[in-house]
């Protein structure tokens, strides 16, 4: 049993809580592909029932990223919480990202690759360091408000658009044929 995983045959049918403080020798085991170095908690809430386990994933912390633009070193704040149901049956199969059937005589539950998933779901596609993000909210800001919008020469002669005055004629042939 790894340092992440969870006797689950010895747990009763109530919730259990497990606490976690991951650091860098989390993500050497894990890998270090998206998130290489960073500080988490993590909260884990396991309910077990008589034929599933619901787990519930709290983790909080900063991850270490490299801004894409600028190549400076910044602290990502990650807050984020999930949910997993483990269903028994009679193999192993991940049913959806919620659900995930495990063998009925399995003795350990592995947390820490999900724990690692959950963390690296979390880092952005674009990592820019907080300087300029907002840089680029402004600029997303000043798109919106450059946009043209068509309106047909219809539009501009009536003036006032009511719902009636604006139905298209193509309804109108089509109201006849009834």
């Amino acid at each position: 049993m790894g340092a992440y995983g969870v006797n689950i045959i010895g747990l009763s049918n109530k919730v259990h809580h497990f606490k976690y403080d991951l650091g860098e020798s989390f993500f050497r085991e894990f890998g270090t592909d998206l998130v290489s170095q960073g500080s988490f908690h993590v909260n884990i809430a396991l309910n077990k029932h008589e034929t599933f386990i619901e787990a519930d994933f709290t983790i909080q912390g900063k991850a270490d990223l490299v801004c894409d633009r600028s190549l400076e070193p910044f602290d990502f704040p990650i807050d984020s919480h999930h949910q997993i149901v483990f269903k028994f049956g009679d193999v192993n199969e991940e049913m959806s990202d919620e659900i995930v059937m495990i063998h009925r005589d399995t003795a350990t539950l592995e947390l820490g690759q999900y724990i690692y998933e959950f963390i690296a779901l979390a880092i952005p596609i674009k990592k820019l360091h907080p300087r300029f993000q907002e840089a680029e909210n402004e600029e997303d800001d000043e798109d919106t408000e450059g946009k043209i919008v068509y309106t047909s020469a219809d539009d501009k002669k009536s003036g006032d658009n009511d719902d009636e005055d604006a139905i298209d004629p193509r309804w109108n042939i089509l109201k006849k044929l009834k």
